[in-house]
């Protein structure tokens, strides 16, 4: 959910610093179906029906849901920022598939966001006893007094910050504008010739 309001306010600030958003219906993006299905199959072995439920079946549909992640990220290695997008992906897959489908969590960063663990339940990110790549996991916390208290990773912020470029350079706000020009500009080195 945090990630979501991250895009949000990227998605808002957006107009608010003289882009338009209406440039991403001509977006030259490929193959958007790819994430949306991945989207789409994320939320129902998350939400819907936790994978452990559907056993094999459950780890089957999260393969394909990352393969047609990364088919998307590779068809649109050309737009700008997807490749910082695709690389917080990866950090959080890694972490995932290192422990058997469950983003390890610190119990401090659960603590302070005030996210309990209920015995029994799936939780998707959860304390482990033995995690793996644990520094990949959800370390960081907005905390439980502040709306949208939770959890999330280095994964999340890349995915987050990529996002927020990614949006702003395909809708041409102006820090992306003087971005562009400032790369693309031919720079004079040296002195002025003197005539």
């Amino acid at each position: 959910m945090i990630l979501v309001f991250a895009v949000a306010v990227a998605a808002l600030s957006v107009p608010l610093l003289g882009g338009s958003l209406g440039r991403l219906a001509t977006a030259r993006v490929k193959g958007g179906w790819t994430i949306a299905l991945a989207l789409v199959l994320q939320v129902v072995i998350i939400s819907l029906i936790p994978k452990e439920m559907l056993g094999w079946r459950g780890q089957t549909v999260e393969l394909v849901s990352y393969a047609l992640a990364v088919g998307f990220l590779v068809i649109n290695r050309r737009v700008p920022w997807l490749w910082l997008v695709g690389l917080g992906g990866l950090c959080n897959l890694v972490a995932i598939g290192a422990n058997a489908g469950v983003m390890p969590a610190s119990p401090v960063a659960l603590r302070a966001a005030g996210r309990a663990r209920h015995p029994g339940q799936f939780m998707n990110s959860t304390v482990l006893s033995h995690p793996h790549v644990a520094w990949l996991g959800d370390n960081f916390s907005v905390p439980r007094n502040l709306p949208l208290a939770n959890v999330f990773s280095v994964g999340d912020v890349l995915l987050a910050v990529g996002a927020l470029l990614l949006l702003h350079s395909l809708c041409a706000s102006a820090p992306a504008r003087a971005l562009r020009r400032s790369v693309t500009e031919p720079r004079i080195h040296g002195s002025v010739a003197q005539g």
